[in-house]
Parts: C-alpha cells; sequence; structure tokens
C-alpha cells in the first residue's frame, strides 16, 4: 500500500490536534467540524484505515520508521 510521505501525515496530525483542541476549547463552528471532517478523511484515506484512531496510529508509526533515530521530524 502507497502511505504518504512522512511530512505530509505530520501536518496532518499538528492539523487535527489543532482542530480538535479548538472543537474542545469552545461551541465549535460548523467551519471547524467540517475541517476536522476533512482532516479526518484525509488521515483515513492516507493511512489505509477505516477510523481517526486507526488513522492517527498508523500515521505515527510511519513517522517513527520514517524518521532516523535522533532526527527531527520532517517540517
Amino acid at each position: 500500500m502507497l502511505m504518504a510521505h512522512p511530512a505530509v501525515l505530520t501536518n496532518l496530525i499538528e492539523q487535527y490536534e489543532t482542530l480538535s483542541a479548538l472543537h474542545a476549547e469552545k461551541a465549535s463552528s460548523p467551519e471547524v467540524r467540517q475541517r476536522m471532517e476533512d482532516i479526518s478523511y484525509t488521515l483515513c484515506v492516507a493511512t489505509g484505515t477505516r477510523d481517526i484512531s486507526s488513522a492517527l496510529g498508523a500515521a505515527r508509526q510511519h513517522i517513527a520508521r520514517s524518521v532516523p533515530s535522533g532526527a527531527p521530524l520532517p517540517a
């Protein structure tokens, strides 16, 4: 299976976590909810999974395997 580049996955995870924090802090706007759904879908497609928890886990594992020990995460 093809997997997205670690930098792309890192960016998607960061976006998801930021939107998740915004959603938890305040009554989320429809735009924030839609963007979270879009990012969740993209992560699932990029990792070949069906739910966001699995997608986040798969993305983090792929990033960890792709980055040499001690090296900074891709930007």
